[in-house]
């Protein structure tokens, strides 16, 4: 029989998943200032975003206190093994949302925000690859003071998941601007994508099959099965050949989709090769739970919560869902 704190575990992670893709658009477009330089342009990429944007930052916020009632152990051992990390990320999405609110109204310092909001972007991306590749690796019991902490924030597979995220941060930004710019500008997505989409590829063939596959010395459950890894990765090539078609034929939706498509193919295989552990490979979700009632509860409320949400979404991405070719004032 399915628990309740596996349907507790499954609402998180659908929150999560909501949040890399709707956010992760937005992360991207910050990502690609350094490949737009005329501030007009920027100004057009920022108005594609700002009527949704602030909506999209409620996943997180869904994520976090969803973590914190369902698994309130776990939280307490991923805040503090991952403190810098975790304080990295609200940094930088502190300057993003600062950054999103001047850029608009500043003249002379507009330059000085668009240098914050591609920074803002970059600390939460760097952010998030540090804790995927502490989260991928697992985590340790410290021998002297017993607690659970990430054996080392700073290494070579840490460093690669945080590239491998700008890269796919900047091209799912790119993707979603193909959808929304017309012209010039429209053609430079084009561009960018066509650059790193191959760099995408590798990347995310690499860290999906060392999760996989175990490539760490850790008492993991491994999903070693090789037609796992052949379906896995025969997927991720037939979308990004779909992608790479569409980019090459400037078809403006497929780019996203396929994106799309790739990312929640990562993403399911992270979470079976991490199954039972929520804090790897130290405590699983049976052992961080709270009591059954509390999870009734809270299930009540997320079945009127996540329809509303999902409501408010794509309503709102279906009223601001047309071309925009200049800025946005407010």
């Amino acid at each position: 029989m399915i628990s309740y704190a596996f349907i507790w575990l499954l609402v998180i992670a659908f929150v999560i998943i909501m949040y890399i893709i709707l956010d992760g658009f937005t992360l991207g477009l910050g990502l690609l200032f350094p490949w737009i330089r005329n501030s007009k342009d920027r100004d057009t990429m920022i108005s594609t975003v700002l009527p949704v944007w602030d909506g999209n930052e409620t996943w997180l916020v869904f994520a976090g206190a969803a973590i914190y009632a369902g698994f309130p152990d776990a939280f307490g051992v991923l805040m503090s093994a991952l403190y810098l990390p975790f304080i990295l990320l609200i940094v930088g999405l502190l300057f993003r949302g600062v950054s999103f609110e001047f850029i608009h109204k500043a003249n002379k310092t507009v330059h000085v925000w668009e240098k914050c909001f591609f920074a803002g972007s970059l600390m939460a991306v760097i952010a998030q690859g540090l804790i995927v590749g502490s989260y991928v690796q697992g985590f340790v019991v410290d021998p002297q003071t017993h607690d659970i902490v990430v054996p080392s924030i700073i290494n070579w597979f840490n460093i690669f998941c945080i590239f491998a995220l700008i890269v796919g941060y900047t091209m799912l930004g790119s993707a979603r601007l193909m959808k929304k710019t017309v012209g010039e500008l429209q053609d430079k997505f084009f561009r960018v994508s066509s650059l790193l989409q191959w760099v995408l590829l590798v990347s995310v063939l690499f860290v999906g099959i060392s999760s996989s596959i175990g490539i760490f010395d850790s008492p993991r459950l491994h999903l070693n099965n090789p037609q796992f890894i052949l379906m896995f990765s025969i997927v991720v090539v037939l979308l990004m050949i779909a992608h790479a078609i569409a980019v090459k034929n400037k078809i403006e939706n497929l780019p996203f989709m396929a994106l799309v498509g790739i990312y929640v193919i990562a993403y399911i295989g992270f979470i079976i090769s991490d199954l039972p552990y929520v804090v790897p490979y130290q405590m699983t979700y049976l052992d961080a739970k709270v009591d059954d009632g509390a999870f009734v509860l809270m299930l009540y409320g997320a079945a009127v919560l996540l329809p509303l949400l999902l409501f408010y979404t794509a309503y709102a991405y279906r009223v601001f869902g047309g071309k925009v070719d200049e800025k946005i004032h407010y």
